[in-house]
């Protein structure tokens, strides 16, 4: 049995150059899943951007009785995106360390959104596995979580216990999870190093102030979004669709990032696109706005296009 309580948090490993896609994504030679080993029982996998080039990240955490996976990726097709066989690939490789007689999977996702989403039908027929559907209804009733979305509920891994919580704004069932040994407090689309998309503003700032108040109370070492849309340059971020991102800041974030956050969105005032530092906060962006954004993607496509055929 491993003891995931005895020196949590664990210091592990972020020091990682993702993969962050190339000018030709048909001279792509990236993996279509890039996998890095936090710990012995932590896996954080990104998907290749010539994939997708949403390029989201997924999570895989090992417990004494069953791992968790959280998000199935945007890409649904196993030839292109091999999700299961990566995941099956990992487990094999920790059970052949710390042998059980049966071993449970938990499918689970930040939120419905179809970049999160997809893969989840390379789970279907799969022994011992329970997939979480993305809808509010079934995410409160597979946590537990009765009082939305304010509640927190646990989900024991063997040992290894998930705090689970609501953090919707972003997504009506998004949600937020600390892992107490790794100190990773996981904010799928709400908190990241990009752009953080608002279908509800109200209730997108009562989730931000919930999200500082229980990481304060909690050893949090990381912050960790789904995506990177960030460059290093501040205020700067990579094109919608980009399939190239050459100077991406580091995925984790800090605490005090995140609070940042919460005190941008109280400061919001009006619709439109709000750029910070770190982070750009989408907020019903006008049609001028819009026009801009989708100007800079098409020229973006037009670029890679190019690169694909040697003209650029």
């Amino acid at each position: 049995m491993v003891d995931f309580l005895t020196g949590a948090p664990v210091a592990g490993d972020l020091d990682v150059r993702w993969n962050h896609g190339s000018r030709s994504v048909r001279r792509n030679s990236d993996p279509p899943i890039q996998v890095h080993a936090y710990d012995d029982h932590t896996f954080v996998l990104r998907q290749n951007k010539a994939v997708h080039y949403e390029a989201p990240f997924l999570f895989l955490f090992c417990g004494n009785d069953r791992a968790f996976l959280l998000d199935t990726g945007a890409t649904e097709d196993p030839a292109r995106f091999p999700l299961r066989a990566t995941v099956d690939a990992l487990l094999d490789g920790w059970l052949a360390e710390h042998p059980r007689v049966a071993y449970e999977l938990v499918v689970a996702h930040t939120h419905g959104h179809g970049d999160h989403i997809a893969g989840d039908g390379q789970f279907d027929g799969r022994p011992h596995t329970t997939v979480v559907p993305a809808a509010l209804a079934s995410v409160q009733a597979y946590f537990g979580i009765t009082d939305w979305p304010t509640g927190v509920a646990r989900l024991d891994l063997g040992g290894r216990v998930l705090e689970v919580t609501g953090c919707p704004g972003h997504h009506e069932a998004s949600i937020a999870i600390y892992d107490p040994w790794t100190g990773f407090l996981l904010t799928g689309d709400t908190v990241l190093p990009g752009r953080l998309y608002v279908q509800d503003l109200a209730m997108l700032r009562e989730s931000l102030h919930r999200l500082v108040a229980f990481a304060h109370a909690r050893p949090v070492t990381h912050v960790m979004g789904c995506h990177i849309e960030m460059s290093r340059r501040r205020g700067r971020d990579y094109p919608i669709g980009a399939t190239y991102q050459p100077e991406e800041p580091p995925l984790q974030m800090t605490v005090a990032q995140l609070v940042n956050i919460r005190d941008a969105t109280e400061r919001i005032t009006r619709p439109g696109v709000h750029v910070f530092d770190d982070f750009i906060v989408f907020h019903a962006p006008s049609r001028r706005e819009v026009l801009r954004y989708r100007l800079r993607a098409f020229w973006s496509r037009l670029r890679t296009r190019m690169a694909d055929y040697g003209l650029a």
